[in-house]
């Protein structure tokens, strides 16, 4: 049967000392782990608690280079990237598109928006039986693309479409009820601008509306500040902390609309590109309930309450 002679000598002293329970077959043990539990605990706190940025590391992302790196500097052990990778999902740790935020951004200001500043905005407006909207602009350029396709592997495809760039500015407004609002123009978004779309968004309404917006120059500007004082209360206008863009259901419009839209169709031409935004826009607002779907994020759920 090919067996070698030891394997038989070894068999029949196990048989000799154990019986035959001792020539069943037993799972292999696996390879020696190479970090203690303790060494382990430290790694995966490390992991979560800090960025590569803050342990002298170049990049500022976790990748399985750095934390063999990491390993090495901190307990000399050396280990292969296929067993760091390993180690990781043995961690509880998979491979995840970062959300960036910015180092401006003030924690507290936020946490001050959260419990005090938006519960409060709310109960005004249920107290006027007022309408809250969020507020955004965006730009999108005809050469935006995004999305991927099916290929023959190793065969880059190649999409042609219009090497032309023209630009285009999309402002709109959403509430929690799968409302929306927009306009779409060619040229920069200014306070005249700004104040053209606060007209269109309070026509027909009958109730107050509050507005939650960003900083952008356009929303501080004494000009806009005198057509909202013109209003006696109609209007309402209120400031997201600064560089908080996650707080904003709005900015959702723009990743549905450039992302998983205007970014996946063939451009021919140049002059094809508002009339499509147009399009998309109006698409989405004839489905409010995608529009609801803003609301649900676990950082726009606060507002869908």
């Amino acid at each position: 049967m090919g067996y070698a002679r030891q394997t038989i000598h070894r068999w029949v002293a196990a048989y000799k000392v154990g019986g035959k329970d001792a020539l069943c077959a037993t799972k292999a043990s696996g390879a020696t782990a190479k970090l203690t539990k303790k060494q382990t605990a430290w790694l995966a706190k490390t992991l979560i608690s800090k960025n590569p940025a803050q342990l002298r590391f170049p990049f500022a992302l976790w990748t399985r280079e750095i934390v063999r790196e990491l390993i090495k500097r901190r307990f000399r052990v050396t280990m292969a990237l296929t067993s760091v990778g390993n180690l990781l999902r043995r961690l509880g740790f998979s491979v995840q598109r970062p959300l960036m935020r910015a180092y401006e951004r003030n924690p507290e200001a936020v946490k001050r928006w959260l419990a005090v500043e938006y519960p409060e905005i709310r109960a005004q407006a249920k107290r006027v039986r007022g309408l809250i909207f969020f507020e955004d602009e965006s730009g999108i350029r005809s050469d935006y693309h995004s999305g991927t396709t099916w290929a023959p592997r190793g065969k880059t495809p190649v999409v042609l479409r219009t090497g032309k760039r023209v630009s285009c500015n999309m402002l709109s407004a959403v509430s929690a009820r799968g409302e929306l609002r927009f306009m779409v123009r060619r040229g920069g978004v200014g306070a005249a601008v700004f104040i053209q779309f606060l007209k269109r968004l309070m026509h027909g309404v009958r109730h107050p509306i509050f507005l939650i917006v960003d900083g952008h120059p356009s929303h501080h500007a004494r000009m806009t500040q005198r057509f909202i004082e013109s209003l006696n209360g109609k209007l309402r206008l209120f400031f997201l902390p600064g560089y908080s863009p996650d707080l904003n259901p709005d900015e959702l419009v723009w990743r549905h609309v450039k992302h998983h839209d205007i970014g996946r169709q063939l451009l021919r031409d140049a002059a094809e590109l508002i009339p499509k935004v147009h399009a998309s826009l109006r698409g989405l607002q004839r489905r409010p309930e995608i529009v609801r779907s803003f609301f649900t994020t676990p950082t726009t759920c606060y507002a869908g309450r």
